[in-house]
């Protein structure tokens, strides 16, 4: 059964935001109390934290699809809906955020930093907070904004200060378990590391961590065996460290091709020149591995490596090892650039920033696009022609239509407000006349009217009793 992940994709929502309530206060021997809907509730938000304890994507291999609490509806009385629950999901340290098409979104390395997967919907305002001097008992409210979709890949790299790299079986694991206090799996076949393992080693004044990296082999950055898998557990490390087999019973091996073609298989896959290496020639405790070693080892040193040979079983030269790595961890800790504090970079918006684009398609549909009149027709309850009319009185002064008419829409045309997979499309009427005095009973807007015959009926006969009223009212008696 699988034990450690690291990749996946996961399938994140944000919680919806609550409806705005629209009401109005009924008390005895008070006709006119006024709009008291609440707001709706904010959505929850989806973050990923990073948590110490957890060293693996497993869970989420299990259940990659997430979702956060929506926000709770408003209600009458001025009562606000409760906000959902955001959801924390805890990831390993070194986790790295990808999009779909593999662009970084976030790179979270360090206990308890955290990144917003998914953002929560806004709630909607109830009638009570739409009320203004002109508008004073609006018939409607708005609604909640619907959360973020979001699909992410979670990718695992292995924060370590040194690496052991090499060939299957060249005595990685048996080297970290006797540096450190880890219990890899051991044994005499190739590829019984199947997942990076993490030891701690104290030399010292020093304590550094140590990874072992699953065995590599030629064709390894290109996909063959573990090595594309786990090569990005290398891209973290300050420190490699060269394991080199002196007892393989492979005739076409020795310990100086062997670095070679993990040499070849590093450059290939790009990033770690500049890392330190070391070369460790391990298994000594075999006579002819210890001769092979002693053959070998001008030929390392001549290429400017450091070159230590040891016996992980036997535990000899461990202790030089170990010093030797804690030295270039030392010196790669002060090479770093000191953290410096976070700085609040503040951009204003620019004096010809309208904050919304209207641009002529080649069919002659005009699209506007923009954060507010995207999240102004999210909220709109097109079945209630006031909303409408108070959605086309904000779009006004926000300038649309001024900026529709520069464009050169005309009576009639067609208008798109947001994306083309999600855009709401009406034919366009300048507006003549806009603001509360267009407004009728809660919930009617006369601008709309015409699309309504019994209206008509309603007015007409209005009108022909004012008539009537009117010839009684001049009447004079003989």
């Amino acid at each position: 059964m699988t034990t450690f992940v690291d990749r996946v994709e996961l399938h994140v929502a944000a919680g919806n935001g609550g409806h705005g309530c629209a009401s109005v206060h009924r008390e005895k021997f008070k006709p006119l109390g006024g709009p008291d809907g609440g707001n709706g509730g904010r959505g929850g938000d989806v973050i990923l934290v990073v948590d110490q304890s957890i060293t693996t994507l497993l869970d989420y291999h299990h259940s990659p699809h997430r979702k956060a609490t929506n926000g709770k509806p408003g209600e009458g009385g001025n009562r606000s809906g409760k906000d959902g629950q955001d959801l924390v999901l805890p990831v390993p340290d070194g986790t790295v955020v990808l999009d779909k098409a593999g662009n970084v979104l976030a790179d979270l390395v360090g206990h308890g930093t955290s990144f917003v997967a998914a953002q929560g919907g806004r709630g909607g305002l109830g009638n009570a907070a739409l009320a203004s001097a002109r508008r004073k008992a609006p018939g409607f409210a708005l609604l909640g904004e619907p959360g973020d979709l979001q699909d992410v890949v979670l990718e695992l790299k292995t924060v370590a200060d040194v690496a052991l790299v090499g060939y299957p079986s060249a005595g990685k694991s048996s080297l970290i378990s006797v540096l450190s206090a880890a219990k890899p799996k051991i044994a005499d076949y190739p590829f019984t590391t199947l997942v990076p393992n993490l030891g701690v080693v104290t030399a010292g004044s020093t304590v550094y961590t140590i990874a072992d990296v699953p065995g590599l082999i030629p064709g390894a950055s290109q996909g063959k065996g573990l090595g594309l898998e786990f090569l990005r557990h290398v891209e973290r490390c300050s420190v490699l460290v060269h394991v080199l087999d002196t007892a393989t019973l492979e005739s076409d091996r020795d310990p100086v091709s062997d670095l070679d073609v993990i040499e070849a298989e590093l450059r290939e896959y790009g990033g770690l020149d500049n890392r330190p290496r070391i070369v460790v020639m391990n298994k000594i405790d075999v006579p002819d591995g210890n001769d092979l070693a002693e053959i070998v080892r001008p030929d390392l040193e001549a290429r400017g490596y450091r070159v230590f040979t040891v016996s992980a079983v036997a535990r000899t030269g461990l202790k030089e090892l170990s010093y030797a790595l804690a030295e270039l961890v030392a010196q790669a800790r002060a090479a770093r650039p000191k953290e410096e504090s976070t700085r609040i970079v503040i951009r204003p918006k620019a004096v010809d920033d309208a904050g919304f684009t209207v641009v002529r398609e080649e069919d002659g549909l005009f699209r506007v696009r923009g954060e507010k009149p995207e999240r102004w027709v999210r909220q709109t309850d097109f079945s209630n022609d006031e909303a409408v009319g108070y959605l086309a009185d904000r779009l006004n002064r926000l300038g649309v239509e001024d900026q529709l008419v520069k464009a050169g829409a005309r009576n009639g045309d067609g208008v798109a407000i947001g994306p083309e997979d999600n855009a709401v499309v009406f034919d366009w009427e300048p507006t003549v006349m806009a603001g509360a005095e267009m407004l009728g009973r809660r919930g009617e807007d006369h601008r709309f009217e015409e699309q309504r015959p019994a209206v008509h009926r309603r007015r007409d006969r209005q009108a022909e009793r004012d008539e009537l009223q009117q010839e009684f009212d001049d009447f004079e008696p003989f």
